[in-house]
């Protein structure tokens, strides 16, 4: 976890909003979900410097959890209405709160199996009874699966020193055994780094809710 935090601390103090300020079209989906739904309180693990809490925080009580300093030092000035708590989405919330929802974006696709399942694991210890668990991961179906070093199965290190999962619909449902499936789709994401060149890859989402 140490070389995960070293990498993101890199990569923010030296690119600062890396994808730009404009959130994914997914924190529209979950915003409009969760209203639908009647949420007032919303985890986001691996939350970054804000570019999708901001689309939230306006409706909800938000909370964002992020492993980089530096993420967190430009996630308060831009999402001044979201609660930044500086740790591993991986660790147990000390006060025990429990949320009406989760929203984790990219995250779940830059951990090991094991880290996955208790990615997971912790999301839905944190979700009171009822709540809804939105996710969003690498496609098996984007260009950049099976590039580089095979890690584990369906895990490779398509750039140096960075690895990724990448989900098909079957495995992302897998993840998420004993909580009630709502809703799986694919989207085409699009981002805008800081220095105006372009990315667009394939992401999976999943939509669940906890019995």
């Amino acid at each position: 976890m140490n070389q995960l935090k070293d990498y993101w601390d890199r990569r923010f103090k030296k690119e600062g909003m890396i994808w730009g300020q404009e959130p994914s079209k997914t924190a529209f989906h979950a915003k409009n979900l969760f209203l639908e739904n009647h949420v007032k309180t919303v985890l986001v693990p691996g939350s970054g410097y804000g570019r999708n809490t901001k689309a939230l925080s306006p409706f909800f009580g938000v909370e964002g959890i992020e492993l980089s300093h530096d993420a967190i030092m430009l996630a308060r000035e831009w999402d001044p209405k979201t609660r930044f708590v500086e740790d591993s989405a991986l660790s147990p919330r000390p006060d025990g709160k429990r949320y009406d929802a989760v929203y984790c974006y990219d995250l779940l696709h830059l951990l090991l199996q094991p880290e996955r399942e208790m990615l997971v694991e912790q999301c839905a210890r944190h979700l009171r009874v009822g709540g809804l668990m939105y996710f969003t991961s690498f496609s098996d179906e984007d260009s950049h699966n099976g590039m580089g070093k095979r890690i584990e199965d369906g895990t490779y290190e398509y750039t140096e020193g960075k690895y990724a999962h990448f989900f098909s619909e079957q495995d992302l449902i897998d993840h998420f055994t004993g909580m009630q499936l709502l809703e799986t789709g694919s989207i085409r994401e699009s981002l805008t780094y800081q220095d105006q060149s372009a990315k667009e890859y394939i992401l999976r989402y999943i939509i669940v809710r906890k019995n």
